[in-house]
């Protein structure tokens, strides 16, 4: 049985694309056989690709110490649509953070909370100057994602 993961990230600059993309990589990797990897941006998902998905992955930049714009437009228009029927949803989050993203990261764990979706690790905060091993990181939460969604953990 195939299962979906959705990978829903703001990626409006060359670097936070480059995360996107290695979000994508690291979930479509060649030993995970039965998942179905749909990457969207915010702006472009909605409350039909939550209902579809079995676990998602959310991406960010810090924007104003807040998740961007398009994120919470993409929540905003999901949120009261999918409450009921998608509780317990695995997530997981990567914030790229050109500060400390501590309030991006607390705004977006309290709508999961809301939600009641699960988190499957602590949300990954991408902190400082840019560095090309944030792509590896975010690489590797596809992975573990994808993985975990594969082999039934969650």
């Amino acid at each position: 049985m195939t299962r979906r993961l959705l990978i829903v990230a703001h990626a409006p600059s060359a670097n936070t694309r480059r995360l996107r993309e290695a979000a994508a990589r690291g979930a479509r990797h060649p030993d995970i056989d039965d998942i179905e990897v749909v990457v969207k941006a915010p702006l472009d998902a909605g409350p039909d690709d939550i209902r579809a998905c079995d676990a998602i992955l959310l991406g960010t930049p810090e924007n104003l110490g807040y998740m961007s714009g398009a994120l919470k437009d993409f929540f905003d228009r999901s949120y009261y649509t999918v409450l009921e029927e998608k509780q317990g949803l695995p997530c997981a989050l990567y914030v790229r953070a050109g500060h400390d993203g501590t309030g991006t990261r607390r705004a977006v764990e309290s709508i999961i909370t809301g939600l009641r979706w699960r988190w499957v690790q602590e949300p990954l905060v991408l902190r400082g100057d840019w560095q090309d091993g944030f792509a590896d990181q975010v690489e590797e939460l596809g992975l573990y994602l994808a993985a975990g969604l594969d082999a039934g953990i969650w």
